[in-house]
């Protein structure tokens, strides 16, 4: 199993240290905050694979530690699944507005966050894959057209002797 970077942010010292036990068994680095403004420092300096986010934090709660992540540059492609014992409907929409892509309930179940992350961290290798092929087919279709573009502007020489050579021609006779 390859080896993913996963940031835990929950000011709850007994979930930090049950979600970081379970993910390292599980093979992953982990690295750990109480704060939201940590966090993001962290992510700054060394962007992690996945973020595993709580909401109700002092400071700056996890909507806001989200939409931060969400706006920088670097940082908006990052997974983001808040972890929280907020259960209303509504409390669940604002974190897919904040810019999550899932939600897992407290109390949780090891088997769901493993499956859960473990899904997510796929779809994020796999997005990073497309962008990279996309940036790729950009350079080749570029480079492409700048080929055309010179065999064309060659063409267009070569059209102007073929008149020019004509109307002499036609002149002389």
């Amino acid at each position: 199993m390859a080896q993913n970077d996963i940031m835990i942010v929950d000011d709850n010292p007994a979930y930090l240290r049950l979600l970081e036990d379970m993910l390292l068994r599980q093979g992953h680095e982990v690295r750990s905050f109480p704060l939201g403004r940590l966090a993001l420092a962290a992510a700054s300096n060394h962007p992690p694979d996945l973020i595993l986010l709580d909401i109700n934090m002092p400071e700056m709660n996890g909507y806001e530690v989200c939409e931060r992540l969400k706006s920088t540059a670097g940082l908006s492609d990052i997974p983001v699944i808040f972890l929280s014992a907020l259960n209303e409907t509504q409390d669940k929409v604002k974190a897919f507005q904040s810019g999550a892509v899932d939600y897992i309930s407290k109390p949780f179940q090891f088997e769901e966050i493993q499956a859960r992350v473990e899904m997510h961290l796929k779809l994020y290798e796999l997005q990073r894959g497309l962008k990279v092929q996309n940036e790729r087919l950009e350079a080749a279709v570029a480079a492409r057209t700048r080929e055309l573009a010179a065999a064309n502007e060659s063409l267009t020489i070569l059209d102007r002797s073929k008149n020019e050579f004509l109307r002499v021609i036609s002149h002389e006779f």
